[in-house]
């Protein structure tokens, strides 16, 4: 057992819960759509329909999405290389982006999924701020997609027929 004294070692130890991973896009004060890489969504609630995402005050980002409405955007496989984009490790990406249709927020096209939220709650996460959405839509891909997953630093897809065995 370890004492919390490597904070280094804490992160790897998080890295073994493999993590779907998203992005988080709104739109800024001046129109323009964003988006930002975030692999902790959690669903909180289907009465009233809610969910989580962590997001590090140390972006931008954190204070550009207090009170505006955002879209979570579940990656599949074969979007790796968005996933990092958005992490801010340029990609040769091309992004298309879609006006959402219940909030005032962009998605992506061909996300696996993707839920339009209304900001509902912000909590102080230590160095995170967790913003709780309300769901106003969603839509999902057909099953046979493959999940892009965040694991021990790295991105792997995870194989549906495996799952489905």
């Amino acid at each position: 057992m370890k004492k919390v004294e490597d904070l280094r070692d804490l992160r790897r130890g998080f890295g073994h819960f493999a993590t779907g991973v998203t992005i988080v896009s709104y739109f800024d004060d001046t129109g323009a759509a964003y988006g930002l890489t975030v692999n902790s969504l959690t669903s909180v609630s289907l009465e009233p329909p809610l969910l989580l995402v962590s997001i590090d005050r140390k972006t931008k980002a954190f204070k550009k999405l207090l009170g505006q409405p955002f879209t979570v955007n579940v990656l599949h496989s074969q979007q790796s290389a968005l996933a990092y984009h958005f992490a801010g490790k340029s990609q040769d990406v091309d992004v298309h982006w879609q006006e959402g249709v219940y909030v005032r927020a962009p998605r992506l096209e061909d996300a696996l999924a993707y839920f339009e939220c209304e900001p509902y709650e912000t909590y102080d996460g230590g160095d995170h701020v967790l913003y709780l959405g309300l769901i106003k839509g969603y839509d999902y891909a057909s099953t046979d997609m493959e999940t892009l997953l965040f694991y021990q630093g790295k991105m792997l897809s995870l194989p549906v027929s495996d799952v489905l065995k």
